[in-house]
């Protein structure tokens, strides 16, 4: 039975020291989509970024917004011309994760607990 024992406890302390690695660096500027349900409809986002503004397409609108780096992986990300009060505040945005083409986010109204996750594809 310590045999079994050994092998889950090696077993947890590897998987738990794991950090999954980041590449945020590639994210930083590039043309981007966002799927996500809205009202149990399939909307889609589309954002160009570079490293300081983020032009959104959506609904065939679009909005422009300025990004202010913390670190490497997070960001505030906020309207240059909000249109009503709930457009002024800013949002806060960390990568969790990234692949070659994608990244998964986590986003929030800044000082917030809210959170909600996300995946954005790189498509330029």
């Amino acid at each position: 039975m310590k045999p079994v024992y050994f092998i889950w406890l090696a077993l947890l302390i590897a998987t738990g020291c794991f950090e999954q690695k980041r590449d945020c660096e590639n994210f930083h500027v590039g043309t981007f989509e966002f799927e996500t349900y809205l009202n149990g409809e399939l909307a889609k986002t589309t954002f160009v970024r570079n490293d300081s503004i983020e032009i959104d397409s959506f609904l065939g609108k679009q909005d422009t917004s300025s990004i202010r780096w913390i670190n490497a992986c997070e960001y505030i990300v906020k309207k240059i011309h909000p249109k009503n009060r709930a457009e002024e505040k800013a949002i806060h945005m960390k990568i969790l994760t990234t692949t070659s083409n994608t990244y998964t986010f986590e986003y929030g109204l800044v000082g917030s607990s809210e959170k909600q996750k996300g995946t954005a594809k790189k498509i330029n």
